[in-house]
């Protein structure tokens, strides 16, 4: 091992006397005898210390050739662990920056939680503001709902309430008002039941059979509601009730009254004797309070229409009129319906349907209340 070869590097072996095995030219010549008996005695010994020789120099060699590969290792050892430092070195930077780059995430996330949170907060508050204020709302047009609901109960097409509507109040009650009064088909067409009910009977003692046809088309349109007249209930109507109903003499003039109802636009309004024609049309072609603008037939004209915002009157019949009524009570109740106003059942809904199909029919026929 290493430990003994120093060892015995430090200690040198002891080292005998050599004898020359031939005598030198310098030195004396001994007895031959003398010679006989050391040869005989010293050439053992003298390959002994030979063999020790060579065994001490090839130890020797031997120790020195393994002190050399020790540094070799070593030196190498010392290079493989200057290279580990420093990847260690540099495995520590990396730690570091990695360590560093972390908490500068953590902190940034933790700036952009609470951000996050002020920020929620704030919309929170926002949000309960305008609950609170669409709940305010809300109370509000429940309570115009209520009102509205109210005058509906008192008002309806059939029997309206003459003092929720001044308009339908008759001119020697109300009294007859300088100018025009707006008043849409919305309201002013509708009259009391009393004066629209011909039949001398009342309903109750009526008998009544639902039609399955009719009342499936109105089911139907009462899945959704709309004013579009494509669809079955209402082409019927149109067909059957509304078409002939509004089918005046004056045929160009009925289009256009036809059209102000449908996008209830008209506006009716009672007269007085003294009045006269005004506007941009002809009094031949408005009529007057002894012509009907509709019919052209001389007629007593208590009331006269106006379409939309034309600024132009048209005198008109009793006959006349509680056919424009007619209608004009059939597109309020429709327009009730769809607005979510009536809450009724499906089948009451439908004979108030009929009641108003009839009233047409009879307007058409010609039958109307004196009133009128």
């Amino acid at each position: 091992s290493q430990v003994s070869f120093e060892e015995e590097s430090q200690n040198p072996p002891a080292v005998g006397h050599w004898k020359p095995l031939m005598p030198s030219k310098g030195d004396k010549e001994e007895p031959e005898g003398g010679c006989q008996d050391a040869g005989g005695v010293d050439e053992p010994q003298s390959t002994e210390q030979l063999n020790v020789s060579r065994l001490r120099s090839s130890s020797v060699e031997i120790r020195e050739k393994g002190s050399e590969f020790l540094r070799d290792e070593l030196h190498k050892a010392q290079k493989e662990l200057k290279l580990k430092d420093k990847e260690c070195e540099r495995l520590s930077k990396v730690r570091e920056q990695l360590e560093q780059e972390l908490e500068e995430l953590t902190a940034s996330l933790f700036e952009e939680a609470h951000k996050m949170v002020r920020e929620a907060n704030t919309k929170q508050a926002a949000a309960e503001k305008q609950l609170r204020e669409a709940r305010g709302k809300i109370d509000m047009l429940q309570a115009e709902v209520t009102a509205l609901k109210t005058l509906v109960i008192t008002s309806t097409p059939s029997s309206p309430n003459r003092e929720l509507h001044p308009q339908l109040q008759s001119p020697s009650k109300g009294g007859f008002r300088k100018g025009h009064g707006r008043n849409k088909s919305t309201s002013s067409a509708m009259v009391s039941a009393a004066s629209h009910n011909v039949a001398p009977e009342p309903v109750s003692r009526e008998c009544k059979e639902v039609d399955s046809i009719l009342f499936a088309e109105f089911q139907a349109w009462k899945e959704s509601p709309t004013l579009d007249k494509s669809c079955s209930f209402l082409d019927r109507i149109y067909r059957e009730d509304v078409g002939p109903c509004l089918d005046f003499t004056k045929q160009e003039l009925s289009e256009l009254v036809r059209a102000a109802v449908e996008q209830n636009t008209l506006t009716i309004e009672p007269v007085a004797s003294q009045a006269v024609p005004v506007g941009k049309v002809a009094a031949e072609e408005c009529g007057g309070p002894k012509k009907c603008a509709l019919s052209g037939l001389p007629r007593t004209c208590k009331h006269r229409i106006m379409l939309g915002d034309s600024g132009n009157y048209y005198y008109i019949s009793p006959s006349c009129r509680a056919r424009i009524t007619a209608v004009c009570n059939f597109f309020t109740y429709i327009r009730y319906i769809q607005q979510g106003l009536v809450r009724q059942d499906v089948e009451l809904m439908y004979w108030e349907v009929m009641r108003l199909r009839r009233e047409m029919s009879l307007a058409k026929l010609g039958f109307y209340p004196s009133e009128m």
